[in-house]
């Protein structure tokens, strides 16, 4: 059998995959969390502040649709914030294979 250019034998889950890399998904950055009663919640306005359980130095977590991926450094850039990568979790290992 002889092939062509224009068919390339690629298993099947690498075709999928690249159909897959146009997708967009929600991302977030997680600074903290904490836990409020709704009676202290819906008693918040304009200049409230919500302590979280972070400290300013430690680590943010990258959230990709719903899920911790990565975890990183906040940074600026050009006046910007943005977030450094240090560390990659287990969860984008697995998607990597």
């Amino acid at each position: 059998m002889e092939i062509t250019a224009n068919e390339t034998r690629e298993p099947a889950g690498s075709q999928n995959l690249a159909v897959l890399m146009d997708v967009q998904l929600p991302v977030s950055i997680r600074f903290g969390e904490t836990e409020m009663l709704l009676e202290d919640i819906v008693k918040l306005g304009v200049g409230s502040v919500i302590e979280l359980n972070s400290g300013i130095d430690e680590p943010v977590e990258l959230i990709v649709n719903g899920k911790s991926l990565a975890r990183g450094e906040v940074v600026t850039v050009d006046g910007f914030y943005g977030v450094r990568i240090t560390e990659i979790t287990n969860a984008i290992r697995s998607l990597n294979g």
